[in-house]
């Protein structure tokens, strides 16, 4: 099986391992470990929607098809989220060094007109 698709399922649960999972699927596993997917798949019901859906799908190849689409799309969100948040992190560093310069400026000011008053 496309080790695309563990990746979208790394982490997915904690329970039964993803590729047992995909064995399942493809039809690789022995009576005695399909009993303990579909036993697992009784206790979660939400899982077990999501193995039904899988298993009405039109074969591996489309399967491996939706896997490479969502981890493409993945990963530009993730890219586009990171550089808006980098773009961010510039601007703010920016103004902030501003004010700071901007208040030095200010204190070196009054200290010389304090410093002239003085006099």
């Amino acid at each position: 099986m496309n080790n695309d698709l563990l990746n979208i399922l790394s982490n997915s649960n904690k329970d039964i391992d993803n590729q047992k999972l995909m064995d399942y699927l493809s039809g690789k596993l022995s009576e005695q470990e399909k009993h303990e997917v579909e036993r697992w798949m009784v206790d979660n019901e939400f899982e077990n929607d999501a193995m039904e859906g899988l298993q009405q799908m039109d074969g591996n190849r489309k399967l491996d098809g939706y896997v490479d689409q969502l981890n493409k799309e993945l990963h530009q969100y993730i890219k586009q989220k990171k550089d808006r948040r980098d773009k961010r992190r510039i601007n703010n560093g920016f103004w902030v060094y501003t004010a700071i310069v901007f208040i030095l400026i200010i204190i070196i000011l009054a200290y010389l007109v304090l410093s002239r008053l003085k006099q």
